[in-house]
């Protein structure tokens, strides 16, 4: 097989990343020994496959735009340089007036659906190329067959996964809330051991969550070290997001130090009125634990509301053990007043935010008519004062019914604004899969990365053109260690994205959510043009990377 390597060709200012055939000279000492070759042939008229041309060109790093072509061939980037040859070129991009850029990593999504949504097209059509699944401490165990069935169902795009700590300690421990014997653990770190070695990047915890919430600090340090000895990440969705937030933030930075282990406060925010501003002392501490040696990094959506399941609101040690002794506790009438009461502190306190009109129905299996209702709706349909009281009590009756999610408009635009510009700070969606017709989902599913270049970037001027494309590209890129994503340069993969700048704009909104953002023109996908005029092209040429294998990274 031919060997790989840069072609440098000044007369066309260009350089071409090829098969080297034997008749071509000797390597030049001083460029670089077998890795680059000076010559003065003209590449073959035919080399690329795809040609984009004449757009201005973010490579990612964060460095200024320059106007250059872009050539593709297979999968990778092959040529940058001004004038490329067209003749013979399989397809030509027109991208003058646009901007082109490397395909968006989305370090934070909820890939759920995937196997019946394949295509991925509310994450395709905002420009992301690259999605990391398995959050909030939940993945599929055994992950490896799980990876197998992805890539069986050919994804649209690119998908990573992280191995998620509740589902392992639901495996081993079930719904307990108690600390895990040494066998258990044992137990515990050898599922996480198993995932790494199946091409999981990281860990992932939901310390919010059941039953992640039952663990403490020791527990989470050994597993994050089993991650740490295969060179993962850790993502920490915090025990606390509002009152609690700072020891919340402590606690991971905590676990990064105790296990060596390269640290993300995923979707970062300061829930609850009575945080608001607190943002300054959390992007404080990070600085302070980057200082003193701990690799801590943020991502974040660009919206002021939250979403999860209704069961937040339910103070925790009221469902250990499963719903059937969440059941009995409720038939408890001292017990059931004590859960009454925890709600309506989270609902004053927490992400209620004082108000039931904060709390909007997303996604309710049992009665589709409050999918896009709040929680004052109901109160109203019902006939019932919106107090925090009857709030809770009908809480109680979402989550006898199974459940739900809800929208929590919690958060407060100038702490999203200070965490966005925060340099290590990553966008990334938290956005569920979505289709149009189904369930409410918050507008993060359709729209977070067309949202930052269109109200951030251009309307706002919060952030360079340059600096929001980093954080979307090369950043967390190199949080997951693949050096051949996130950038255009030569070699690299050929993830790529071409958009309007002037146009660029996410139109899903919270009341009317399921609509596509506009802007976002080109999108291709290992070198094969998946987005086509602002429209999906139908072809699914995603891959499953997994972590250490080389080939896919």
């Amino acid at each position: 097989m031919a060997a790989r390597a840069l072609f440098v060709v000044p007369a066309l200012g260009l350089l071409v990343f090829g098969a080297l055939s034997s008749h071509l000279p000797e390597p030049v000492a001083g460029l670089g020994g077998d890795t680059a070759v000076a010559t003065r042939l003209q590449p073959p008229v035919d080399s690329f496959d795809v040609l984009i041309v004449g757009g201005s060109v973010i490579d990612g790093t964060g460095s200024a735009s320059r106007t250059v072509d872009v050539g593709l061939r297979g999968d990778r980037i092959v040529a940058l340089g001004a004038n490329l040859p067209r003749t013979k070129a399989r397809t030509v991009i027109e991208a003058r007036g646009r901007v082109v850029t490397p395909g968006f990593i989305d370090l934070h999504a909820h890939l759920e659906p995937l196997l019946q949504l394949p295509l991925m097209e509310s994450a395709l059509r905002q420009g992301v190329t690259l999605a990391v699944g398995g959050p909030d401490g939940s993945s599929s165990l055994p992950l490896g067959p799980y990876l197998d069935s992805v890539t069986t169902a050919k994804p649209g795009i690119n998908v990573a996964y992280l191995v998620g700590h509740n589902d392992v300690r639901r495996r081993v421990l079930g719904m307990a809330a108690r600390a895990p014997d040494a066998a258990e653990l044992a137990r515990m770190k050898q599922l996480v051991a198993e995932a790494m070695g199946q091409g999981a990047f990281g860990l992932s915890t939901g310390l919010l969550y059941l039953p992640g919430t039952y663990s403490n600090v020791d527990e989470v340090v050994a597993l994050a070290q089993v991650a740490s000895d295969s060179n993962g990440i850790y993502t920490s969705h915090l025990r606390k997001e509002g009152i609690g937030l700072l020891d919340g933030v402590g606690e991971a930075m905590e676990i990064g130090r105790r296990a060596k282990i390269p640290v993300v406060l995923t979707h970062h925010k300061a829930v609850g009125q009575q945080m608001w501003g607190k943002s300054v002392v959390t992007l404080a501490m990070v600085d302070s634990a980057r200082k003193a040696g701990i690799d801590v990094m943020i991502d974040q959506y660009p919206y002021t509301a939250t979403h999860t399941g209704i069961s937040v609101l339910v103070p925790s040690w009221a469902m250990a053990g499963g719903d059937a002794e969440f059941r009995k506790r409720l038939a408890v009438p001292a017990l059931k007043d004590s859960i009454v009461r925890g709600i309506v502190d989270n609902i004053l306190n927490d992400r209620g935010g004082g108000d039931l009109a904060r709390v909007q129905f997303s996604r309710v299996p049992w009665d589709r008519s409050l999918e896009g209702k709040t929680l004052k709706d109901w109160a109203t349909r019902e006939k019932l004062e919106p107090t925090p009281e009857n709030g809770a009590q009908l809480v109680l009756q979402a989550m006898l019914k199974g459940g739900g999610n809800a929208i929590y408009h919690v958060l407060d635009e100038q702490d999203v604004r200070r965490i966005m510009t925060h340099p290590q700070t990553m966008i990334a969606s938290d956005g569920r899969l979505s289709r149009p017709g189904d369930g409410h989902p918050h507008p993060r599913a359709y729209g977070t990365f067309p949202r930052v270049l269109g109200l951030y970037v251009r309307e706002q001027k919060l952030l360079s053109l340059e600096s929001a494309v980093h954080k979307m590209t090369q950043m967390p890129a190199q949080r997951l260690a693949m050096s051949d994503r996130g950038v255009l340069r030569v070699g690299a993969l050929a993830d790529v994205v071409v958009f309007d700048a002037s146009t660029v704009k996410d139109q899903s909104t919270f009341t009317e959510p399921h609509q596509y953002p506009v802007g976002i023109e080109t999108v291709i996908v290992n070198g094969t043009v998946a987005v086509r005029d602002g429209k999906p092209t139908g072809v699914r040429a995603g891959r499953v990377v997994r972590h250490g294998a080389k080939a896919n990274n």
